[in-house]
């Protein structure tokens, strides 16, 4: 029956979580009686026959995945010299932390402390460290130095393994580390990146890549909406049916900059320099710039081959609101506001009828809007 579960909620998390999912069906599950409830070490996934039985399917399924990030973690060199037992506790809170806030299913008895919510791994080390040392102050833990029994032990497994035997054993795991990283691409742009997963993995294609192409997808959309009748696509001409050109009109772009004391230059410098080199291959457009911190500093019009120069002048705090009622006041027929800025400030108290990519270095709550994080 256990084993009928199992399948059951491996389906199952392929469909409500496909990133965990994927992962687990790949697990090696083994029986082993002689624990209570359920144990990874990053190799297997260890489970009572009984706790399983008696487990709903939502918390087969967290007990799945909890498993599957163990496993691709199992590699991570962010262990260092750290205490072997110690660590891979800190992992598990941390790991079932970031399950329970994607809104899995917790079975009674699993390692969670709500004094750890949101912590990475290596926070959570440190204070069960502390804890353990406050517990007994004539503690000498030097397992950071040296190593710890349970490190012992695997270097004696190890020493009877045959070096093919351990070089196919990391490359397995390094293999499955990157298949975990190839499947957060993916669910990055489906839109489905589960909740805090950064606490895991360095996700470098949140970086350049991704919010150029995501700030290329933004400009292709709109400018290639202004499409005009003149000249008319003559295809259908002799018909008597108009249709519209594929030739696109003036793309005009507004563009904003938050020039409070908070931003960073070196990031701004990269963003225009981005934005500069996509309207490029644009072949006819015209950039508003509005330089804004509580009040507007600034305004100037691009044309088509101009270069992208601005002068940041502020430092104060931010009003987004005097953007939104500039561009109102100021000009007609906008279909895309990009706003960089670090999303500390103050919001209009409705969304515009356009749209609207605030472009941050740090996700934040927006009221409305969409995010590209650099």
């Amino acid at each position: 029956m256990s084993k009928n579960k199992i399948s059951q909620a491996k389906a199952k998390l392929l469909v409500d979580y496909p990133y965990f999912g994927t992962l687990a069906s790949k697990l090696e599950l083994v029986l082993n009686d002689d624990i209570q409830a359920f144990k990874s070490d990053g190799k297997t996934l260890q489970y009572n026959s009984d706790f399983l039985e008696n487990a709903e399917l939502g918390e087969v399924e967290f007990i799945l995945a909890n498993g599957a990030m163990h496993s691709v973690l199992a590699h991570e060199s962010r262990k260092s010299n750290r205490s072997g037992w110690l660590w891979q506790m800190a992992t598990d809170f941390a790991i079932n932390d970031m399950l329970v806030e994607n809104g899995l299913e917790m079975p009674y008895g699993t390692q969670y402390r709500v004094r750890f919510a949101g912590m990475y791994a290596e926070e959570i080390y440190a204070q069960l460290k502390d804890d353990i040392l406050r517990e007994d102050e004539g503690l000498e833990y030097d397992a950071d130095d040296n190593d710890d029994v349970e490190d012992k032990e695997d270097k004696q497994t190890q020493e009877q393994q045959t070096a093919q035997e351990i070089q196919e054993e990391i490359l397995q795991e390094q293999l499955l580390a990157e298949e975990a990283i190839s499947l957060l691409v993916s669910e990055y742009n489906r839109g489905e990146l589960p909740t805090t997963i950064e606490r895991f993995f360095t996700l470098d294609f949140l970086g350049k890549i991704n919010w150029r192409d995501e700030l290329k997808s933004a400009l292709d959309r709109f400018h290639k909406d202004d499409y005009t009748l003149l000249p008319p696509n003559k295809k259908f001409l002799h018909m008597g049916i108009y249709l519209p050109s594929n030739v696109s009109q003036s793309f005009k772009l507004v563009i904003a900059v938050d020039s409070s004391g908070s931003i960073d230059n070196e990031l701004l410098s990269n963003f225009l320099g981005e934005v500069d080199f996509l309207m490029s291959l644009i072949q006819n457009y015209q950039i508003e710039l509005i330089v804004c911190d509580e009040k507007i500093q600034s305004h100037k019009t691009f044309y088509s081959g101009d270069k992208l120069k601005i002068d940041v002048q502020g430092g104060a705090g931010t009003d987004f609101r005097h953007v939104f009622e500039f561009v109102e006041q100021e000009f007609d027929e906008v279909k895309l506001l990009l706003y960089f800025t670090d999303l500390d400030g103050k919001f209009p108290s409705k969304a515009p009828t356009y749209d609207v990519k605030w472009v941050t270095k740090k996700a934040k709550e927006i009221p409305f809007g969409e995010l590209i994080l650099l």
